[in-house]
């Protein structure tokens, strides 16, 4: 299975894929606005200003799976990222990363790389880096801060 065809949701709730980032390098992260780590959006948003006129992207999935720290209407966590953090990265539906009703990217992403716990994942802000040909060639924990990623995101660029 292909990266770019499993069917996800984008912020307004339509059926896509990650089609229209096939070729790029992508840090794939399922967020909160609520949680110890939400401050990660800034170094997030400072990797895509950095990296994305060579092909990067940060791609954001809100999760409220974890503690019900992601709140609220896809609009409210816009408005929240973008008023807080100025985000400019693409935005996806919320998510669930774990259980029966998980996302099929985010079990694809834990397949390729299982992680500490065995497949599952253990709070916000866990990270997966994507290669151009949509290989899932890290897992970042959610402690893991954008910044100390950089040097792994550049030898994919």
């Amino acid at each position: 299975m292909s990266i770019y065809t499993i069917p996800i949701d984008d912020a307004q709730g339509q059926a896509t894929t990650l089609m229209p980032w096939r070729g790029q390098v992508l840090l794939i992260v399922n967020t909160a606005t609520g949680c110890g780590f939400t401050p990660q959006y800034e170094g997030l948003q400072k990797l895509y200003d950095d990296y994305r006129e060579r092909g990067f992207a940060v791609l954001d999935f809100p999760c409220n799976q974890f503690g019900g720290q992601a709140p609220g209407t896809a609009e409210e966590i816009d408005s929240f990222c973008t008023l807080h953090y100025a985000t400019t990265f693409p935005r996806f539906a919320k998510v669930k990363v774990n259980g029966k009703e998980a996302s099929p990217l985010f079990e694809h992403l834990k397949q390729e790389q299982p992680g500490a716990l065995g497949g599952r994942i253990k709070w916000n802000f866990t990270k997966f880096l994507v290669d151009r040909e949509g290989n899932v060639v890290r897992r970042y924990a959610p402690q893991d801060k954008p910044e100390n990623i950089v040097k792994d995101i550049e030898a994919l660029l």
